[in-house]
């Protein structure tokens, strides 16, 4: 039997949102479940491959892929912001290339990836010093604490886990992840503490590390979500954790 059927014009969302995931990712796309509430924003996921091992080497491959990826996002959906995902792959690829792969298939549309919604929540709250805490090996950490530095914020403070691995990354506990940004943030003249990296869970802790810190904590996936909802005109705060939502 074939049915006769009606239509209308789909998703009725003001706003659509678009992510770039790591084909490694664990923890990016929970940590945004939990944050968006609102009905009128629609959030659509692609994946790009990506390495298992996090160095400079694996991350620069994934320039070549970023266009295959932002292609698979729907064509059909006109889009406010579309976000690459991956800091330490933003960093050492660089955000203009990132931007420039991604415009092949979205021309026009506003991209951002999680180092330049750092730095950009960080000229919104005013600081200039800034502790950081990343998972990374040393070259990785390196070369961003040098995109850091080279966009005006001083790097007062810095700590890491040290990893390579994807999956041991998206696995290290909260605590510890509390306990090391309070380590760095205790700092003297440490302004607000940076976690990186979209596969650190970092939600749980966020709130309870500024109450202890009594300054601001902004992690990559915090600044993704604000920097998007920011590009696409979004001033809601969600539910997502951290005073940089109030900015």
């Amino acid at each position: 039997m074939k049915f006769d059927f009606e239509l209308d014009e789909g998703n009725k969302a003001r706003v659509n949102l678009g992510l770039i995931v790591l084909q490694v990712d664990e923890t990016l796309e929970n940590e945004f479940r939990l944050a968006l509430t609102s009905q009128n924003i629609s959030l659509y996921h692609t994946r790009i491959p990506s390495h298992p091992k996090v160095t400079k080497k694996t991350l620069v491959q994934m320039a070549q892929d970023l266009p295959a990826a932002a292609r698979l996002l729907p064509k059909s959906t006109s889009f406010d912001a579309i976000g690459y995902a991956c800091t330490s792959g933003a960093t050492v690829i660089g955000p203009q290339v990132v931007a420039a792969k991604v415009h092949e298939h979205h021309p026009g549309v506003a991209v951002t990836d999680p180092i330049s919604a750092v730095i950009a929540g960080c000229q919104a709250l005013g600081i200039n010093k800034l502790g950081v805490l990343t998972p990374y090996v040393p070259e990785v950490s390196k070369a961003m604490r040098e995109l850091l530095e080279n966009n005006d914020l001083e790097v007062i403070g810095f700590g890491s886990f040290e990893q390579e691995e994807e999956r041991v990354v998206s696995r290290i506990t909260e605590n510890s992840t509390l306990k090391a940004i309070v380590k760095i943030g205790q700092t003297n003249d440490c302004e607000a503490v940076f976690v990186s990296c979209t596969n650190l869970r970092t939600f749980g802790v966020l709130a309870e590390a500024e109450k202890t810190l009594r300054k601001p904590v902004i992690s990559s996936n915090q600044a993704l979500l604000w920097h998007l909802m920011r590009l696409a005109s979004l001033k809601g705060r969600e539910a997502a954790p951290g005073q940089l939502f109030y900015v």
